[in-house]
Parts: structure tokens; C-alpha cells; sequence
């Protein structure tokens, strides 16, 4: 599955504990990625400095669901299973 446009939502619900550039501590859940773009895009897909968590996530419908709020509900539950 490609990301859905307009979504971001990976960028913004998780928290993300290992160094991002520009956030050398990662970010909060439900804090923006300052690498997620106008468009909510990933502003390092695709380079060497795109950290690795963010890598290695997958896009897929279980997760994503039907629109841009199924992916910040299914990953805010994700988010406060693993607290």
C-alpha cells in the first residue's frame, strides 16, 4: 500500500524515541514530525537520514483503515497499548 495523501498520520500519533534530525531526543505522541511536509509528506523519504523506525514502517490497510482518522485512531490505540 503507498500512503494515503494528505494523511501523515504515522508523522504525527506515534512517539518516536530514537533521534530524528532537527529532534535529537525523537518526538511525543501526537506531536508533528518537523520533517512532515505542507502536504503531509515525509520530508527524508527516501534519504540516508530518515531514521530507521520511520524506514522500516509499513503502510498497510489493517493498520491505515479506510481513511486519514481510521490512521490516527488505529495508531493512537497502538500508541497507548505499548506506553
Amino acid at each position: 500500500m503507498e500512503c494515503r495523501p494528505g494523511c501523515g498520520a504515522c508523522c504525527v500519533a506515534p512517539s518516536i524515541s530514537s533521534p530524528i534530525p532537527g529532534m535529537p531526543d525523537g518526538k511525543p505522541a501526537g506531536v508533528p514530525c518537523i520533517h512532515l511536509t505542507a502536504d503531509a509528506l515525509c520530508g527524508l523519504f527516501g534519504q540516508p537520514e530518515r531514521p530507521a523506525v520511520c524506514e522500516q514502517f509499513s503502510a498497510t490497510p489493517p493498520l491505515c483503515g479506510e481513511s486519514r482518522d481510521d490512521a490516527f485512531a488505529r495508531l493512537r490505540e497502538l500508541e497507548e497499548a505499548t506506553v
